[in-house]
């Protein structure tokens, strides 16, 4: 016996991985079998719909991927309105590959793509990622908890080493522009000083932090600094090289070695720096993201069962609803004041 389908959902991941993605695809396989879904797994984000890579997902080949880190998927940082005729491959892939519906999971490239596909007709759910956390229009997205746990507890083991040496060890976190990561992790892991992109600072009151601490006697300081974190008196903000990607961001990375040098230029306490990277968004993700990533994937089957496209799921106090996507990603989520204030009061 044939059983009917109600059509064919397919779903792509965007961006840079993230601790639950593998979360969200296993609940989106999950909920749309039991809706009666066909679910196509387009692979590597935006560029399998361009070239039209895709593959049959079922219950067996999401079994076990809850708890590994990155996407099953694949994904890639391809930008298909870059280019006209990725475009045109991209429509005709929708169509050869009898997509009714696309769950487009990533940050605000990805879901900025998603949106302008939607105001051309195509029926599309967000699902929002990214461990910056800076996705306006959710209380907070998944890969976030997991990132802030490994910035935690490497702040936490080099405690340790900075107090023995009696040194200023310097973190470079990612955040590129916002500093979610930088506040919520070295705020965790007791930092005496926090840079983040929204609160540009100057070396002289950086430095004058640190020295407000040697002087009661604390003759050693953990300063974490975002990636974006843009020093006064610097015209830009400090890149890796000239590369761009797709969407235009540049490469960023080595704000850590200048806040470094500077420290101990100005100061001349001995300074260390330690730049985290990719490992942050490594590996397995925790309880948190598991279960928020599994809640958004439901939530986002559910939107296309009740007939509901061009909508991102959303995370509201403790509740999972949605908004539309025109609304969910035209400004970045800034960290709130209130949590600055409070990681400021344990400065120097």
């Amino acid at each position: 016996m044939v059983t009917k389908s109600n059509g064919t959902i397919a779903i792509l991941t965007g961006g840079g991985d993230c601790p639950g993605l593998n979360a969200v695809i296993r609940a989106v396989v999950r909920r749309a079998e039991m809706l009666d879904y066909k679910i196509l797994g387009i692979k590597n984000g935006w560029l399998g719909l361009v070239k039209g890579t895709a593959e049959p997902l079922s219950l067996l080949s999401v079994s076990g991927i809850l708890p590994r880190g990155g996407t099953i998927l694949g994904t890639s940082r391809t930008n298909p309105l870059k280019d006209e005729s990725d475009k045109k491959e991209l429509w005709e892939n929708v169509k050869k590959l009898n997509i009714d519906y696309l769950i487009a999971v990533g940050g605000e490239d990805t879901l900025g793509v998603a949106r302008k596909l939607a105001a051309e007709g195509l029926k599309v759910i967000g699902v929002p990622k990214t461990i910056d956390n800076d996705i306006e229009g959710t209380d907070q997205t998944f890969g976030f908890d997991t990132a802030v746990s490994i910035v935690t507890e490497a702040i936490d083991r080099l405690h340790t080493t900075a107090e023995s040496h009696q040194r200023v060890m310097v973190v470079e976190v990612m955040g590129r522009h916002t500093g979610w990561i930088a506040t919520v992790g070295g705020l965790a892991g007791g930092a005496d000083c926090i840079l983040i992109p929204e609160e540009p600072m100057t070396i002289e009151k950086i430095c004058g932090i640190l020295e407000r601490r040697h002087s009661r006697g604390r003759l050693f300081s953990i300063v974490v600094v975002a990636e974006g974190f843009k020093l006064e008196g610097y015209k830009e903000v400090v890149t890796k090289d000239q590369k761009v990607d797709p969407f235009g961001h540049a490469h960023l990375g080595g704000i850590g070695e200048v806040v470094a040098q500077e420290i101990e230029r100005h100061t001349g306490y001995e300074t260390r720096v330690t730049v985290l990277g990719h490992v942050q968004r490594g590996g397995s993700p925790t309880a948190f993201d598991r279960v928020l990533g599994t809640r958004y994937g439901v939530k986002a089957v559910d939107l296309i069962h009740e007939g509901k496209p061009g909508m991102m799921v959303c995370l509201k106090g403790n509740r999972i609803t949605s908004v539309p996507l025109a609304e969910a990603i035209t400004k970045l989520k800034r960290v709130d004041r209130e949590l600055i204030d409070t990681a400021e009061i344990f400065y120097g």
